[in-house]
């Protein structure tokens, strides 16, 4: 029998529990209005895309803060008479700020649902872009500069976890690319406007984001999953209807979670770093802390943070201008990678996308050697300016099909329920580190050599092909409970 059923057989009401008790619905014992109200519910369903689309804002955020440094770098650096140094700390200190945010995450979003990590996220990063826009020195950068990643570490880990539990199994790798779609989309948006702002007012801009997030939060239902996983059955329940809709016969699907659930040892045992030594759960969190770490290792946020500064160096005049034809270019990508990841599956758009970066890195990386045994008037200079330009644009849209969604989506996905938080944070503060030490690194060795620099990005790449070619699993058109039954 469908939920609507229950419903319009007079069995009970539906009420709005408060934001952390999680779902939108819930089952009460009143008797009175209820068939009068039963077809306005059903019409006012909110239906999994729209779930995703609002929490879609919270990587919109991620982005903006990664794409902030780019195009404000030389009006910050001249106005509060910074060094290169200086401007480096300032564009890594959001990683820094993320890694703590990252090791908080799991164990937030596990005690007070996904829902209330996602609030407690926007609240640092709307003090942050606040402090950011008043800065008067460099220490209110710095300070602006690790609110806004604290928040986001703790975004990153949340939206792919809340996003997988969320969608139904046909179309979880669509949807929960959506989460980098997001990110590209953010991206764009600090370099469009960028060109038409200065810093102060693009660091106000940043705020909108979470300032719509915040309200949005109470209009969609908790993640079914992590409410069977505390034990509130009424709640769990009332949100999947939701979620799958008020026709829907979703028995199957909760007794698979509930299996799942009841598997697994009781929900108020605490985890320990000791447990993710166990067989079953050092697989998938090798994959998933893995994948996250290449992902940065190949470089990709090094080009993003200073994306003005590479094009300068390969001969480009307006810098700006050419970043933001790169952040369309990758927004078009990703969205490529989210209408075909549930179709051509995960293994082979990871080794699509790994196997293009390597070859895009090595062009560039040949072009910016080239470019120093050659005259800067003779016509050879400029091709090989010209190529290193296209190698990047290769390397972004490679990167967008495949290694940015991707493994965000396979660490929500392979993860037991039992060790998701501690293992999400482990993975996600893997991500994070690995991220500030190449923003914190790459403005350094594109000075000291873009050519070195390029071809150690090259040599990640074809790790990665590796690496996944040997350990990543296919995970297409699996519910997450087989995934996770098939690490047993």
């Amino acid at each position: 029998m469908s939920f609507r059923e229950e419903v319009e057989d007079g069995r009970g009401d539906l009420k709005k529990p408060f934001l952390h008790t999680g779902s939108w619905y819930r089952m009460g014992s009143r008797q009175s209005s209820v068939m009068s109200s039963a077809q306005g519910i059903r019409d006012s369903s909110i239906s999994v895309l729209a779930c995703v689309l609002i929490v879609a804002l919270g990587p919109i955020q991620f982005g903006f803060t990664c794409g902030y440094s780019s195009p404000t770098q030389a009006a910050i650096t001249k106005d509060l008479k910074l060094t290169v140094s200086q401007f480096s700390m300032f564009g890594s200190l959001s990683n820094v700020g993320a890694m703590v945010g990252a090791i908080a995450s799991g164990q937030i979003a596990e005690y007070i649902g996904r829902k209330g990590s996602l609030m407690i996220a926007a609240i640092p990063n709307i003090i942050g872009w606040i402090t950011i826009s008043f800065a008067r020195d460099i220490s209110f950068l710095y300070m602006g500069r690790l609110l806004e990643g604290f928040g986001v570490g703790i975004i990153s880990y949340t939206v792919p976890v809340y996003i997988a539990e969320i969608a139904p199994q046909n179309m979880r790798g669509g949807l929960g690319s959506v989460n980098q779609l997001s990110v590209t989309i953010g991206i764009l948006l600090s370099y469009l406007l960028g060109l038409f702002v200065n810093w102060r007012l693009l660091a106000v801009l940043g705020i909108l984001p979470c300032l719509i997030l915040i309200p949005g939060l109470f209009f969609i239902p908790e993640s079914p999953r992590w409410l069977a996983k505390m034990g509130m059955t009424d709640d769990f329940e009332a949100s999947l209807q939701v979620l799958r809709g008020f026709d829907t016969d979703i028995t199957l699907e909760v007794n698979e979670i509930k299996r799942s659930v009841a598997s697994s040892t009781s929900r108020r045992t605490a985890i320990r770093f000791a447990d993710l030594k166990l067989k079953r759960y050092w697989l998938p969190l090798m994959i998933g802390i893995g994948l996250l770490a290449l992902q940065q290792l190949t470089g990709t946020n090094g080009v993003l943070f200073y994306s003005t500064t590479i094009f300068e160096s390969a001969g480009i005049s307006s810098g700006n201008v050419a970043t933001v034809g790169v952040g369309v270019i990758q927004v078009i990508a990703t969205a490529v990678s989210t209408w075909l990841v549930d179709k051509t599956g995960r293994r082979i758009l990871l080794i699509t996308s790994s196997s293009g970066m390597a070859i895009s890195l090595l062009v560039v990386a040949v072009s910016f050697f080239s470019k120093g045994f050659v005259s800067e008037d003779s016509s050879l200079y400029s091709i090989f300016g010209i190529l290193s330009v296209v190698g990047v644009v290769c390397m972004i849209v490679a990167f967008s099909l495949g290694m940015g969604p991707i493994p965000w989506l396979i660490m929500s996905e392979i993860l037991p329920v039992k060790i998701k938080g501690l293992a999400g944070s482990v993975a996600t503060l893997i991500n994070w580190f690995v991220s500030w030490v190449i923003t914190m690194t790459a403005p350094l060795l594109l000075d000291w050599s873009s050519g070195g620099t390029f071809t150690f990005y090259t040599v990640m790449s074809v790790f990665t092909v590796i690496f996944v070619a040997i350990w990543v699993p296919e995970t297409k058109g699996k519910t997450l409970e087989e995934i996770q039954f098939s690490f047993r």
